[in-house]
């Protein structure tokens, strides 16, 4: 199997500068089934260095609003039209279903399609009232330059769309390095990016360990913002490598997301079959690899049997296997360390005195699969309830009141989202004000929007994605004071 050149600096394809290479395997079988490139700090210096020439002396920041929108619209055009290969491409990388695949490529196409709208719908600055006509004061906007973009493996053309398409709406230059488990679809987009005129060095990637390339990209004095998705302990690692060059930071490292199940809401059958079905969403789509998954259910304790019952009956009947065969669910988990880790969590879990209602194991043959897992009784003092899976996993715990529901929900070092479904909407409304989390969803679980803001409280991270705020993480604001009339000030006597 040749090795595909997946470093892409100032414009041109490459290997490694180090020769060195990484095999991609297939989660479903464990099989090899392509080889990257597998850059290190030399690389990442390499591809900094061009982004930082074509931030400073290139033609991509002084690029005209309209003509950076358009080129943001033409590489929205070409994800559709290479939806079916990229989906595929993503389903294999990362152990997606192909709806999932097609819907991510759906969900970048949108954020690039957004951000080219966002731009061009901006005024030419904000005009700052001085208090005299002789005065013109305007806040204006500028690009923040260089920018290291670090993405995870779970959703990597997804989480590459919501820093890249902002990032070059602004006017900025890249190097992004995706997850070493799944960085093909990132390299498809750069490959859009060239397609659709993008100039040379404006977008770089580096494909490689996060230990080198990342840890580069983060200390590195000629990147000027380092923006940073995954796990809490490698986030902690980036700030503070990031701190010496007092570069800007941006950070979403995960949850533990409540979904509150009130009893009202499961009064009548519909109810209940719908906050049944979405709690199932919640917590396994991908296989629970999901930052805001729901995988704590907080519910009301007079229905809590009945609820868990079906729960864990429907979670049995999910369907695992690979992607692309007909009526598959889901997939499997990316790695055979994703794997080992959940099997742990839930290990634990039952020593630690919770009760398994569903799954629990890996199903006979090869590959990285889990069988959705429903752990009942849990509570708080238990490892699996405070900390981040990232496996089909989810826990049971129950309440009485609502100012329980809402303390057991804010219990967590995390705030990145959580659901709360009920027919009252007024308790709907008064619960998500309580709630310290970033997204709140009333009866739903999931659902997005480019045009909101997308990020957490507490250790979710730092900072926003998506949105007017977005694209605000990737300028500088300057304020501009002219003076039409100017004359001696005669502050010092001469």
């Amino acid at each position: 199997m040749s090795a595909q050149h997946t470093i892409h600096v100032a414009g041109e394809w490459r290997a490694a500068l180090s020769g060195a290479t990484r095999e991609i395997l297939d989660p479903v079988d464990a099989t090899a089934f392509a080889v990257v490139s597998e850059g290190d700090a030399v690389d990442a210096d390499a591809a900094v260095a061009a982004a930082r020439a074509a931030f400073d002396t290139g033609p991509w920041p002084r690029t005209p609003v309209a003509e950076r929108a358009a080129l943001l619209r033409r590489v929205a055009d070409l994800l559709e039209r290479d939806r079916e290969r990229i989906g595929a491409l993503e389903c294999r990388d990362a152990g997606k279903t192909l709806a999932e695949g097609r819907a991510d490529v759906d969900c970048v196409r949108d954020a690039f399609r957004y951000f080219a709208d966002l731009v061009m719908n901006e005024s030419g600055g904000r005009v700052v009232d001085a208090g005299s006509e002789e005065i013109h004061s305007v806040v204006v906007h500028e690009p923040v330059g260089v920018c290291g973009l670090i993405t995870p493996w779970n959703y990597p053309l997804l989480q590459a769309s919501w820093k890249i398409a902002p990032a070059l709406a602004a006017g900025n230059t890249f190097v992004v390095k995706p997850s070493e488990i799944t960085p093909l679809t990132t390299v498809a987009l750069i490959a859009l990016l060239a397609e659709a005129g993008l100039p040379a060095g404006a977008a770089n990637i580096v494909t490689g360990a996060g230990a080198t390339v990342g840890a580069r990209l983060a200390d590195h004095p000629d990147v000027d913002l380092i923006s940073f998705t995954g796990g809490l302990t490698s986030g902690t690692k980036v700030m503070r490598a990031a701190a010496d060059t007092v570069k800007k930071v941006a950070l979403e490292l995960g949850g533990k997301n409540p979904n509150v199940v009130f009893a009202d809401a499961c009064a009548t059958e519909e109810g209940f079959d719908t906050a049944v079905d979405q709690a199932l969403n919640a917590a396994f789509i991908h296989s629970g690899q999901v930052c805001s998954a729901g995988s704590r259910l907080i519910v009301e304790e007079s229905v809590r049997e009945r609820f868990v019952t079906e729960l864990a009956r429907r979670a049995e009947r999910i369907r695992i296997g690979r992607g692309t065969d007909e009526g598959v669910e889901c997939g499997p988990l990316v790695s055979g360390q994703q794997l080992a880790r959940t099997e742990e969590f839930v290990a634990s879990a039952l020593k630690e005195g919770a009760v398994l209602r569903a799954g629990g194991q890996r199903p006979e043959g090869p590959g990285y699969f889990y069988r959705p897992t429903v752990l009942d009784h849990c509570d708080r003092s238990m490892r699996v309830v405070r900390e981040e899976v990232f496996g089909p996993v989810l826990t049971v715990e129950t309440f009485r009141t609502e100012d329980e529901a809402v303390a057991l929900a804010n219990d967590t070092e995390y705030g990145l989202a959580g659901g709360v479904w009920t027919a009252d909407a007024g308790r709907g409304r008064r619960v998500a004000a309580r709630l310290r989390h970033g997204t709140v969803w009333i009866n739903d679980f999931h659902p997005y929007l480019p045009q909101a803001e997308w990020g957490g409280f507490g250790k979710s991270g730092i900072g926003r994605e998506l949105g007017p705020t977005g694209l605000a993480e990737y300028r500088e604001s300057k304020h501009i004071y002219q003076n039409l009339a100017p004359r001696p000030v005669r502050w010092f006597a001469g």
